[in-house]
């Protein structure tokens, strides 16, 4: 799949995140800007591309998120006591 396909990726999740907050054109100018910002230091730097991942963002303050989502939660009638999943390995 090409590169400006992928849905999983930083800049993806980025535009996303800025089009929910601020609207789809102030969002496509954002990423716009974070695209000349990441051009300019790759050719600086003469390095490949190393994409943070579709979620960056929620992994970024995982502990702030939880507790947003659980207010949002609260807010609509739900009783909510969050335990951690358990992990396969």
């Amino acid at each position: 799949m090409p590169p400006h396909m992928v849905k999983n990726a930083y800049l993806s999740a980025q535009y996303h995140r800025l089009a929910f907050r601020r609207g789809k054109k102030r969002a496509a100018v954002a990423l716009a800007h974070t695209l000349l910002i990441i051009v300019y230091h790759l050719l600086a730097q003469e390095e490949k591309y190393q994409d943070l991942g579709g979620t960056y963002f929620d992994e970024l303050d995982r502990e702030k998120k939880e507790q947003r989502l659980v207010r949002q939660l609260e807010k609509l009638g739900f009783e909510v006591s969050l335990t951690p999943a358990v992990s396969q390995a």
